[in-house]
């Protein structure tokens, strides 16, 4: 019997170089910004369908993440003015450079529509800015899957159709879980819906990564990243669950919000520990290379 092969990379060094984004730094910047992207489209939809609580707390839930999300990104870079510099042009090819101009607008709406609900000064013009950012969260809660999935990182490339489903649903069950944590429960019946949808497409997604990519589907499920997404689908399942009750008690309804939010947190440093494992180990580059030329 032939022993199994061992994929080597010249002089034992990798054949891709591991993703140079700091931890926690990256995945923070990914949930916040998901988080805040949801939260901002829920105010928007709050303040149509008249919610005012659920409006304010999505508003500040969106500036306070996009803000956080932005300190994220600029502590990453080393140095603020590296994040402007990425603001000089507007590059329609570069994931990076249309993300950076989604994040940018966004962040400046949902301060100044959280400014006017904290303030009530130009309150016309707070609706309005929270209705623009709230256009741009679907945005924010999926640009930064094309950014992964944009690298030579093996298992975020092969996942580029699945990792947008996957932090859309994501986005969409902590952008719910903040409301279920600061809205009163007679304003929080469409939130519980968005919660549910959200929690299918993303254990559905999940699912795909774990089991649907082929080879690159194995960081998924093992090591720390498959201990993180384990807990992200028993967190996201029990917030789910916990959201049903959460109109008749309060305690269940705070609860659900946490196991959301965690299970977000979970889900994007699961997400990054899975590509920076797969870019570690030649195999997830090398067999793919060799079902590609067989095909």
């Amino acid at each position: 019997m032939v022993e199994p092969a061992e994929f080597r990379s010249y002089y034992g060094r990798p054949i891709l170089k591991e993703p140079a984004w700091k931890q926690p730094d990256v995945p923070l910047y990914l949930f916040l910004g998901g988080a805040a992207g949801a939260s901002a489209s829920i105010a928007a939809l709050a303040d149509v369908t008249g919610r005012p609580e659920l409006a304010r707390a999505g508003r500040l839930v969106a500036s306070g993440g996009s803000i956080a999300s932005v300190a994220a990104l600029i502590h990453d870079l080393g140095k603020p003015t590296r994040f402007l510099h990425m603001l000089r042009v507007l590059k329609p090819t570069s994931p990076l450079s249309v993300g950076s101009w989604i994040l940018s607008p966004f962040s400046g709406l949902a301060a100044v529509a959280a400014a006017s609900e904290l303030s009530g000064i130009l309150p016309g013009a707070g609706r309005l800015a929270g209705a623009a950012a709230g256009l741009l969260g679907p945005a924010m809660c999926t640009y930064t899957a094309v950014l992964l999935s944009d690298t030579a990182t093996p298992s975020w490339h092969e996942a580029y159709g699945t990792l947008p489903i996957l932090f859309a649903g994501s986005a969409l069950t902590s952008g719910a879980g903040a409301a279920l944590l600061l809205v009163p429960s007679v304003e929080t019946g469409p939130v519980v819906r968005a919660g549910l949808i959200g929690a299918a497409a993303e254990l559905a997604a999940a699912r795909h990564a774990e089991t649907g990519l082929g080879l690159a589907s194995e960081p998924y499920r093992t090591g720390r990243a498959g201990k993180l997404l384990k807990a992200a689908r028993a967190l996201t399942a029990a917030g789910a669950g916990l959201s049903l009750v959460a109109r008749r008690n309060r305690a269940a309804g705070a609860a659900a919000g946490v196991a959301y939010l965690a299970a977000g947190l979970c889900t994007r440093f699961g997400v990054y520990a899975a590509g920076v494992e797969s870019a570690r180990d030649p195999k997830y580059v090398v067999v793919p290379q060799r079902e590609r030329l067989r095909r």
